[in-house]
């Protein structure tokens, strides 16, 4: 997730990009850039100063040279190589007239870097948008105008991509595309924009415009036009925009969490892109352990808090049933205190959104010391977490603002079940042809994630119906349990009511007694395997005048016999039902809060990163 702003034709051009990216900067802090291009020259700027970088970039221009009336800037949340000036953006070809930026992933683009350095092309940064500036160059080399040598160019990438791009040889022109990643275009009489959400451009445009996938803009000073990547011309739909600044930036949201749970889809699909070579390999770009040593593993031991806590139990389930390795889950903060025993063969993978996870990062430098190599999944890159692991897997979520946590599970979920399907390959614990379709299936969760969204007014509808209750318990069985507690763990952070998470076997050890008219269950019941096993739970809670809700699948007919009220989800592979879930879970847990009054990005007494133990 990156910032990118674009303007031809303004006699602020330099004022406009450094705004721009100022409003942006929740879209990534990694580093920041701009290029001002006027014909025969492009002016570049850089810095990479963590969450200082664009005020360090304003100081690294207060001695740009005038009379620019055209650029680009971009604000970058890393992926491929670590935040450093050589890997921020813009990135220009070997002539040093062109100049992109990109928000996105290329998935081919190991390949297309050997063809082009085949070619004679030399690269600076280790980033996969590099290669965008140079086939470019080629296209461009080739006799091809700047859109139709961006157009050409993107018809051999694969990936997602939000791209803008200028030439000092066409100075008063930007190319902008996209593929998944947002872009917009603003115009204003004389000046036309670009950029990846509105804030950006908000009170400098009059009209808004949408891109969409596979289209190719032309932006020029009087205006634009629009081509597919056939080359056929095409119309933008035009935005209805009564936002105000603050609003804008939620991307026309009330509030965060609400734009975060909407974007699970995208962080899903950015987290698997680029994860899978043509022969079937499952791969990932920090693995800095040998393939002898991971199918070697004899233990593995995960380590997270709260909702990364969560993520990790299911990839226990994962990993044993896939790959056939033991696994323990630990809470981080207790890890480093029972002493515990790491044997040659063991494995520690510590999972925090942040990477900056205290409790986490000495849990791991904990395994460290006494022999184990360890994974970071985060979803920072050069995080504390990530600097000091032997390899790191990262979620590709995208800033998550919000303090109680959304897309970062679903997408922690999806990298540790990687993980497990590349442990299965090594080890040979599963046939490729069900690693296959395995992938497959995880690659089509986005989409189910996506419909189940679409049904958050009968989320809510249950939601306010039981707005007066106070006590509620959420059960589950296999997968379903960590997806319980994630429910419940939501619904205590964010409406401040009383809420437990419990394996549905342990209610008559204890909860049951709990259980009285007023108090509602909460139940997930999507894994037809442990149905009838829930299905005698529930009875029981009822028979005490419990409340029961139930999330159950589309072709669960039979369902709503036991339960007060249906959550509906579309059926998937039983490991990759938490990410389907856990979301109408997260819509009823932000209902109830609203209903409440409460502040569902600042919840009170939590914070987002958790640095002191």
């Amino acid at each position: 997730m990156c910032g990118i702003i674009g303007v031809v034709g303004s006699n602020d051009t330099l004022g406009t990009l450094l705004q721009g990216l100022a409003r942006l900067e929740y879209r990534g802090y990694d580093s920041a850039g701009i290029a001002l291009v006027r014909p025969g020259q492009t002016w570049r700027a850089r810095c990479a100063s963590g969450t200082e970088s664009v005020a360090a970039l304003r100081v690294e221009c207060e001695d740009a040279p005038t009379g620019f009336r055209s650029g680009i800037g971009h604000t970058r949340w890393a992926t491929h190589g670590a935040p450093e000036a050589q890997n921020a953006h813009p990135h220009l070809d070997c002539s040093g007239a062109i100049a992109i930026i990109h928000n996105g992933i290329i998935e081919n683009h190991t390949e297309l870097r050997g063809q082009l350095e085949a070619k004679g092309h030399i690269f600076s940064s280790v980033t996969d948008s590099e290669v965008l500036a140079h086939l470019v160059e080629e296209s461009r080399a080739a006799g091809l105008d700047l859109m139709e040598a961006v157009r050409a160019s993107l018809l051999v990438v694969r990936g997602a991509f939000a791209l803008a791009v200028m030439d000092a040889n066409e100075a008063d022109v930007i190319v902008a595309a996209r593929r998944i990643s947002p872009l917009v275009v603003g115009t204003a009489p004389g000046v036309t924009y670009i950029a990846s959400d509105v804030p950006a451009i908000l009170d400098r445009a009059s009209a808004f415009y949408a891109v969409d996938d596979d289209e190719v803009v032309r932006l020029a000073p009087e205006g634009f036009r629009v081509i597919d990547l056939e080359g056929v011309p095409v119309r933008l739909h035009q935005l209805t925009i009564d936002w105000n600044l603050e609003t804008a930036e939620k991307g026309g949201y009330d509030d965060f969490m609400t734009k975060e749970i909407n974007e699970q889809p995208d962080a899903l699909r950015a987290t698997l892109l680029d994860r899978r070579r043509r022969d079937g390999t499952i791969t990932f770009d920090e693995m800095r352990i040998s393939d002898d040593e991971l199918r070697d593993v004899k233990r593995v031991v995960l380590v997270a808090a709260g909702t990364s806590h969560h993520a990790a139990l299911v990839a226990k389930y994962a990993l044993e049933r896939w790959a056939r390795i033991g696994v323990d889950v630990d809470i981080a903060s207790e890890y480093r205190y029972r002493d515990p025993i790491v044997e040659i063969g063991t494995l520690v993978i510590g999972v925090s959104q942040s990477g900056e996870t205290i409790d986490t990062i000495q849990a791991m430098r904990e395994a460290k010391r006494r022999g184990a190599r360890v994974i970071a999944i985060s979803n920072i890159v050069d995080s504390s977490l990530a600097r000091e692991a032997d390899a790191v897997i990262y979620t590709r979520a995208g800033l998550e603002v919000s303090v109680a946590s959304t897309k970062a599970f679903v997408a922690q979920v999806a990298a540790l079940e990687l993980l497990a399907l590349r442990l299965a390959q090594l080890r040979a614990t599963l046939p490729p042809d069900d690693i296959d379709a395995l992938f497959l299936g995880l690659k089509a969760v986005g989409a189910q994630v996506k419909t189940t969204l679409e049904r958050r007014s009968a989320v809510a509808q249950v939601a306010a119906e039981l707005i007066g209750a106070r006590d509620f318990f959420f059960i589950g069985r296999h997968v379903g349990y960590p997806t319980a507690l994630e429910g419940a763990l939501k619904l205590k952070e964010l409406s401040y009511l009383h809420a437990e998470g419990y394996p549905a076997g342990e209610l008559k050890h204890g909860p049951l007694a709990l259980i009285e008219p007023g108090v509602v269950v909460v139940a997930v019941v999507t894994d037809r395997a442990m149905r009838e096993k829930i299905l005698s739970n529930l009875a029981e809670v009822k028979a005490r005048g419990a409340t029961v809700v139930v999330v159950a699948t589309d072709d669960d007919e039979a369902i709503g016999a036991v339960a007060d009220y249906v959550l509906r989800v579309p059926a998937t592979e039983p490991m990759f039902s938490p990410m389907v879930d856990i979301v109408p879970l997260q819509i009823f847990a932000y209902s109830m809060a609203r209903g409440l009054g409460r502040n569902v990005d600042r919840p009170r007494n939590l914070a987002k990163t958790v640095t002191v133990e």
